[in-house]
């Protein structure tokens, strides 16, 4: 609808804008890939199965999105130092307009999605609608002030528009990059910690790791307890720990080793 209109009636901004739907089209399937493979069973070569394929989509959704940002910069910085304008159709502002409430509503409910079932590929996927509600939202702002003889503020917004863009794909990239790099919050660490030191038996923790795997946790944990328990009370705390940490929805795996607390202070 975009690209027809634009191009009906003469607004280089909807083209743009619908060009730029378009790389959206490639991310979105780049993301369906992504969550498709993730569902695959483990098997002999993904022990814990392909969940980080999740990730892997994420991350080239922010490079769709990255491309598409230095694109809008580049041409909008482009005309305003060349001072190009023209003033197309003011149907092409609603049109605008009218593309943005609906990329609004659809942000919207991918993000409660997302949210609900702890996705960051699909998260990322609805933060790029965002991004194509606040392109649109460009596009009718520079349409409607060359209605007024500004043809200056088309290249404006968009140059605002493609800040906008790059910053929301960086924010993406980041926590992708920072995922497959078996990078973890460290608020986060701290509140699984606290609850591993609360269980019953546990007297000290020795060591604690956590990494992401696609939407999900895995956890290696060693701690510390009485040198007196028996295997089968050590193997009890063992349990407890495990059960406590699974009550977390993204909690998927939990590896827990138990040592007697003297032979650390030995």
């Amino acid at each position: 609808m975009k690209l027809g209109a634009g191009y009906w009636f003469v607004s280089g901004a909807l083209v743009a804008d619908g060009f730029n739907n378009l790389t959206d089209i490639v991310a979105s399937v780049a993301v369906l890939i992504g969550l498709r493979i993730s569902q695959k069973p483990p098997d002999k070569d993904h022990p814990y199965g392909h969940f980080r394929a999740e990730t892997i989509a994420a991350l080239i959704a922010s490079f769709i999105m990255a491309t598409v940002g230095i694109q809008v910069l580049i041409s909008a910085t482009g005309d305003l130092i060349s001072g190009k304008g023209h003033v197309p159709s003011l149907i092409t502002a609603w049109v605008a307009l009218f593309a943005a409430v609906c990329m609004a509503g659809v942000y919207m409910y991918n993000r409660r999605l997302a949210k609900r079932i702890n996705n960051h590929a699909l998260m990322a996927a609805a933060k790029d609608n965002l991004s194509d509600a606040l392109v649109s939202i460009g596009a009718a702002i520079g349409i409607i002030g060359a209605q007024f003889g500004l043809p200056w503020l088309d290249p404006v917004a968009a140059i605002t528009v493609g800040c906008i863009i790059c910053r929301t794909a960086w924010g993406i990239f980041y926590s992708s990059t920072h995922a497959l790099t078996d990078g973890f919050d460290a608020n986060e660490l701290s509140s699984l910690r606290t609850t591993v030191e609360s269980t019953a038996g546990v007297e000290s923790i020795k060591d604690i790791k956590a990494r992401v795997h696609g939407s999900n946790v895995l956890i290696d944990v060693i701690v510390q307890v009485n040198p007196q328990l028996s295997l089968i009370e050590s193997h009890r705390i063992s349990d407890e720990i495990e059960k406590r940490l699974a009550r977390r929805s993204n909690i998927m795996s939990v590896h827990v080793h138990v040592e007697p607390l003297e032979l650390l202070e030995s």
